[in-house]
């Protein structure tokens, strides 16, 4: 059946609206030639998304031509103003973003493990309104959130965990109590940087890949054929509970202790480093375990000790990607969080050299391409999907409600 003139419109004012973002502000002529439209259609969806207040005339094009030079369109980045919040257990980082994603003003805010729930709540709460008014906004479109933890599939709310702070599931709350017409999405921390990674970073040229977040904590993300899969419960790629050889008991339902966790969580990590003879790093160079991984990875080829360590540390980062691997066949592992990257490219290229030896199924490991920033960029990349999908839509189709859940 022919689509309703009326849908067809709706897909061609997307298309081109989805151009803009992409190319930049491009004239009229332009959008006709990327977009195969005659040209009363691109007139006509010029028109329609200028009176929607979603694109604007910014220049002209400058061409040497007769007659007047044609005008060139762009979209109204302040139509919307989104935040990305990363909420970890030490703190919330959060980056205010104009509707092309364009960071307009960011800030951090440290809250330590003793700090009572009401008061982490107050302070970060006031972090976004502090970065909020910097950013030159009066109000807030979409909110993306990304926090440790299990995503509740159904609701798109941050479930209630064992060892995660009771502030974290209280934020989201406080936070749509005052921002109320603001939209909000929640997504698991290591998600967002595999949305980041795949967007932006180093699985840009991968369908299908896993990324393995090492850090205080273990996880893993999984993207299969462009999509990431979170699994029935939410919790898809929860690698840190996996039983794995060389622990001394075996995880519980409430308890990674035991699990892969115990082998390569950054108590443990560092724990191998001292068993080694890797120094510590001085006060003030990081977090102890990222700083340990980092020098290693500095010494290595001059210092036996690091080469010892860092062999024993891949060894077992293999243990769990070999697990994985067998199950998934993802072809790419990008290893992320603090340990990850700081091991860089000769920790990647460890575990990839064990993962020859353990299994049939080739397989390319590489380092993270965004750094710490992984994750509030995957937040950002989230709230701004979901601005455009209800603002580029038409009317009739546009979504509603304050939460949803972060998707298939």
């Amino acid at each position: 059946m022919p689509a309703s003139p009326s849908t067809a419109r709706a897909i061609n004012d997307r298309l081109a609206l989805r151009l803009l973002q992409q190319e930049g502000p491009l004239t009229a002529g332009r959008l006709k030639q990327l977009t195969g439209l005659s040209r009363p259609s691109v007139a006509d969806l010029v028109e329609r998304l200028t009176l929607a207040g979603l694109i604007a005339v910014v220049g002209e094009s400058g061409e040497q031509r007769r007659g007047p030079n044609a005008k060139v369109y762009g979209i109204v980045a302040d139509q919307a103003h989104l935040a990305a919040l990363d909420v970890r257990l030490e703190g919330v980082s959060v980056v205010v973003s104009d509707l092309l994603g364009r960071a307009l003003a960011e800030a951090s805010v440290p809250i330590g493990p003793d700090t009572g729930t009401g008061s982490a709540v107050e302070q970060a709460v006031t972090l976004v309104e502090r970065v909020v008014k910097e950013a030159g906004a009066d109000r807030l479109h979409t909110v993306g959130i990304g926090a440790p933890g299990l995503i509740d599939p159904a609701s798109g709310e941050l479930r209630d965990s064992t060892g995660l702070p009771e502030w974290h599931r209280r934020l989201v709350a406080a936070l749509q109590e005052r921002f109320p017409d603001a939209r909000f999405s929640v997504e698991n921390e290591t998600n967002l940087a595999a949305l980041a990674e795949q967007r932006d970073g180093a699985a840009r040229d991968r369908d299908t890949f896993v990324l393995l977040w090492l850090g205080m904590g273990i996880g893993s993300a999984v993207v299969l054929d462009g999509a990431l899969r979170r699994g029935a419960n939410g919790g898809a790629g929860e690698i840190g509970f996996l039983p794995v050889p060389g622990t001394s008991g075996l995880p519980s339902a409430t308890d990674c202790d035991g699990g892969f966790h115990s082998l390569a969580g950054a108590a443990a990590v560092a724990a191998l480093a001292a068993r080694h003879g890797v120094p510590a790093e001085p006060a003030g160079s990081g977090p102890a375990t990222e700083a340990l991984v980092r020098a290693a990875v500095r010494r290595a080829g001059a210092d036996p000790s690091a080469e010892r360590f860092l062999d024993a540390l891949a060894d077992r980062v293999a243990l769990g990607a070999a697990a994985v691997i067998s199950v998934l066949d993802p072809g790419c592992l990008v290893l992320a969080g603090e340990i990850g990257r700081a091991g860089g490219d000769t920790l990647a290229a460890r575990v990839q050299h064990r993962l020859a030896r353990m299994s049939p199924l080739p397989t390319e490991v590489r380092s993270s391409a965004l750094g710490g920033g992984a994750v509030l960029r995957g937040a950002l990349l989230t709230a701004r999907d979901r601005a455009q999908e209800e603002l580029f839509a038409p009317p009739e189709n546009r979504p509603s409600g304050r939460t949803r859940p972060p998707g298939p």
